[in-house]
């Protein structure tokens, strides 16, 4: 009777405890989720180029899901990537639906000046750290991955240099050398 009643009073404090700290697991869990939900709340309304109260977040287990609508898919893809870059998230699933008149094009259009605008932004600061090519006498240009190169360089092989450059960032289809020798 005493093994029997020892081994029920082992039996509780081993399931008591488990029991407690799976608890506290799923307590410091929730505590988490709601931190880093608070934060994408944050994240979102910070920005400016969304409209943070069309879009609703919840987080599961570091698992953000965005519900709601935008304007764009533009809007859509700066949301996710805005909450995917917090700390403590570890997916992001994406409900966010479009809601805008403006077409594919519009959408597509608006891709390609982004596109181009970071390959005006790489090209340059390239051409800048590079010590052999004078970066401030080179102007960048870009439109539809077409990068036009203008300004003044000191001899050919600088000027083949920035070409090189400017050919070897990503996204950029060809480039224009407007380049000049100086004196």
């Amino acid at each position: 009777m005493k093994r029997t009643t020892l081994s029920l009073l082992i039996a509780t404090v081993i399931s008591t405890a488990s029991f407690t700290a799976n608890a506290e697991n799923t307590w410091k869990e929730g505590a988490k989720d709601a931190w880093i939900d608070g934060k994408a709340e944050s994240t979102l309304l910070f920005n400016g180029n969304l409209n943070s109260f069309d879009i609703n977040t919840d987080v599961q287990n570091g698992t953000v899901i965005l519900t709601g609508k935008v304007d764009t898919s533009v809007d859509k893809a700066l949301a996710e990537e805005l909450v995917s870059s917090l700390d403590g998230v570890t997916d992001v699933d994406n409900k966010l639906t479009i809601v805008s008149e403006q077409t594919d094009n519009q959408d597509s259009e608006m891709m390609q000046d982004l596109k181009d605008s970071k390959v005006e932004t790489v090209v340059k600061t390239r051409l800048l750290f590079e010590s052999e090519v004078s970066g401030l006498d080179i102007e960048v240009e870009v439109n539809d991955g077409v990068v036009t190169l203008a300004g003044y360089v000191t001899n050919d092989s600088e000027r083949q240099l920035a070409i090189a450059i400017a050919k070897n960032t990503d996204d950029v289809e060809r480039v224009i050398d407007e380049l000049t020798l100086e004196s």
